[in-house]
């Protein structure tokens, strides 16, 4: 008997479980997936299927040490979840969502990031918003003048970067 922990509070690490059931599950479909892409090793013998079952395996493996994890660990006490920064975080993926088209993508992630700023506890828009709209503006840059991938372009971006 341990000095962490009594027979009667002891429980198996359900949380545990669930996460060694996905794993194995995952891994499961890999090896599967990779028996079933045809072999041409050629001369190395080892072909396009080896990966997939070679992470499945070490899937299987992790999924295992997750179950001697459970059964050794007592269960943590569960956390009580603060639901402000959620809700700050899904209202400027709302925000974003909603505005992107009709104001581009500069604005909409500046008020993404202003939400979730203030979901952290930094409520001064007059700083979070600025910031906001000077990362989402490099963002933009690197991806229309660099990438040359199209983001939603608003009149900012016009304005900027010329559409």
């Amino acid at each position: 008997m341990s000095v962490f922990y009594t027979a009667t509070k002891r429980r198996p690490n359900g949380a545990a479980f669930i996460v060694a059931a996905a794993l194995a599950a995952l891994g499961a479909v890999l090896i599967w997936q990779g028996f079933a892409i045809p072999d041409k090793g050629g001369y190395a013998g080892i072909g396009s299927g080896a990966l997939p079952k070679f992470i499945g395996y070490g899937l299987l493996v992790l999924a295992a040490l997750h179950v001697v994890s459970g059964l050794r660990d007592a269960a943590p006490a569960m956390a009580h979840p603060h639901w402000g920064p959620v809700l700050w975080t899904i209202a400027g993926l709302a925000l974003q969502v909603i505005l992107l088209k009709p104001l581009g993508f500069s604005i909409a992630s500046a008020l993404l990031f202003a939400c979730t700023a203030a979901g952290f506890g930094k409520n001064k828009l007059a700083l979070t918003l600025p910031i906001g709209l000077a990362l989402s503006l490099l963002i933009y840059g690197v991806f229309d003048q660099l990438l040359r991938l199209k983001l939603p372009a608003g009149l900012l971006e016009h304005l900027i970067f010329g559409g």
